[in-house]
């Protein structure tokens, strides 16, 4: 009976995206992704989907002996190889890495929502069960690469952002920030997690991150919508698509800044100490808007969703509007191309990439779905001027491609990136299962 049930499910879905593609066509793009890119990105008129173009990138991982492609005057090799859907990084002062390897938890989602976005996770090799854990990397000689792990700690749900302040790790789980005591140096951490805060859980976007200011001890976590464009109401979007300003002493938070449909990456600009964030913006406008982001954030920002994006441009799919928040819609900082899922963020400070990419931030991109052709799988490079600001003019650069194959097939998809002590690049690849580290020669 279940095979059957399955078996008609697929025939239905194969039925529901023929009938997409004969009767809605799939939105192909109209505009460059660079120039949809930078600080004055150029913003059409929208197409609104009824049936959303699919155009995902199937993951079919990396053949024997394959890796990414570095950009001139970098190399690349596999920090680590092997492991199960790591997502986000963080360095340790000793030389360890730490990995979250982490997932979706279980979706409960009906209809042909339910079967589009089954068959969306399926194809882009999001569809296993998460490991729920945090892996410790060790690179004992220094080489650049992890010749040891361990399973740092197991058990959590949905893990993703970590951030060790003192002798405490603080791990954001999917629906709570929780805290254990870690020294550097652990290879297993068997303290149950303390609860810090709890917010919602789960949603179209389940990761959240956390980041420590080293002067206050504050953290700022990042919670993204459940929805798109609130479609199911905002009683479900409460404490949702939101910046959250975490006093972990007091287990206390409020909003620290709003209106981030999908916020993602987190990081302090090393000049100016501003806080900056990568965000995913949303989805069926067609394959040239809206652009995914990222801006330098202040408490009480509000940058639209769902009632608008980049700076005011009204979603007239949301219903009621609401014209009295247009005019306190911040416009975000720099584009960063549309449907690009630009998810990790990271400064160049302390990295050894040479002068080329000597003071800027580094990019995750995921990887669109929703895009015709695909945008993203690839890590950037947005340079940035003295002011702590991007450079006037600029526009991205590669720094790694060739996550897609000749066949337009993913061998991996980038995630998180950060810098390690030797002055290395890791990117943390989902569907490839690996960690890359990147280098000058």
């Amino acid at each position: 009976m279940r095979r059957h049930i399955l078996i008609f499910s697929g025939l239905l879905l194969v039925a529901l995206v023929a009938f997409g593609y004969w009767f809605t066509r799939p939105d192909k793009a109209r505009l460059s992704v660079a120039a949809v890119s930078g600080a004055r990105p150029a913003i059409t008129p929208p197409r609104p989907e009824t049936f959303p173009t699919i155009g995902v990138a199937k993951a079919v991982g990396w053949p024997q002996g394959a890796q990414p492609t570095p950009a001139a005057g970098l190399t690349v090799q596999p920090f680590a190889r092997g492991l199960a859907h790591p997502r986000w990084l963080l360095p340790l002062a000793n030389g360890d890495v730490l990995v979250a390897e982490s997932n979706s938890p279980p979706r409960d989602v009906g209809g042909v929502t339910g079967l589009v976005m089954g068959y969306l996770f399926e194809r882009a090799g999001a569809a296993v069960p998460s490991p729920n854990r945090i892996t410790l990397l060790r690179d004992a000689n220094g080489d650049g690469v992890a010749e040891t792990r361990s399973v740092l700690i197991e058990g959590l749900n949905s893990p993703q952002g970590m951030a060790l302040v003192g002798t405490t790790l603080y791990i954001a789980n999917t629906d709570a920030l929780v805290r254990v005591p870690f020294t550097p140096g652990q290879t297993r951490i068997t303290a149950k997690p303390e609860v810090v805060v709890r917010y919602p859980g789960g949603g179209n976007h389940w990761a959240r991150t956390v980041l420590a200011d080293p002067k206050s001890g504050t953290l700022y976590v990042t919670v993204g919508s459940a929805s798109n464009i609130a479609e199911n109401g905002l009683d479900v979007e409460r404490n949702r698509a939101v910046i959250l300003e975490v006093d972990p002493r007091a287990k206390t938070f409020r909003v620290f800044a709003g209106g981030l449909r999908n916020p993602q990456g987190l990081a302090f600009e090393p000049t100016s100490g501003r806080l900056w964030v990568t965000v995913n913006e949303r989805d069926m406008l067609g394959s040239d808007l809206a652009p995914d982001y990222m801006s330098a954030v202040e408490l009480g920002d509000f940058f639209g969703w769902p009632y608008s994006y980049w700076g005011g441009y009204i979603d007239k799919r949301v219903q009621p509007e609401r014209p009295d928040l247009q005019e306190y819609s911040k416009r975000p900082d720099y584009a960063l191309g549309p449907h690009t899922a630009s998810l990790g963020l990271a400064f160049t400070q302390g990295a050894r990439l040479g002068a080329r990419f000597a003071s800027g931030a580094l990019i995750g991109q995921h990887g669109s779905w929703n895009r015709v052709p695909v945008s993203g799988y690839k890590v950037v490079y947005v340079p940035f001027a003295a002011n702590g600001f991007p450079a006037p003019g600029a526009k991205p650069v590669d720094v790694l491609t060739g996550f897609l194959d000749a066949q337009g097939r993913a061998q991996g998809r980038p995630v998180g990136v950060s810098v390690d002590r030797g002055g290395g690049v890791l990117v943390a690849d989902d569907v490839g299962n690996a960690v890359w580290r990147v280098i000058a020669r």
